[in-house]
């Protein structure tokens, strides 16, 4: 494996992780509240900003995955949506990358 893919697959652990780190104790603590979680990401303008932001940018990755899934045919890149709804954009992301760049 190149040292490109093995950052790719390392930045969507950490990309899966990272977040995951500040999220938990947050669902811990408030439940499974799904209205909570879009107050909570939108207690000001700046967190805001950021959640519509994250929502563009993963309304154009899962564009370009659906794109290129049908022209080359890769369907294990398909994993890489349910990442970057389930997860994010920060694994999403460089997962969607390890899986586009692996040998043909």
């Amino acid at each position: 494996m190149s040292l490109l893919r093995m950052s790719y697959l390392a930045l969507a652990v950490l990309g899966a992780v990272w977040p995951m780190w500040h999220l938990l104790p947050w669902l811990f603590e408030n439940g499974l509240s799904v209205p909570g979680l879009l107050d909570a990401w939108q207690t000001n303008a700046a967190a805001t900003g950021l959640l519509r932001d994250l929502l563009v940018s993963a309304i154009a990755l899962i564009l370009w995955i659906l794109a290129e899934v049908f022209t080359r045919r890769n369907w294990q890149a398909l994993w890489a949506i349910p990442a970057t709804l389930l997860i994010g954009v920060s694994c999403g992301l460089p997962l969607y990358l390890f899986l586009r760049t692996r040998p043909v």
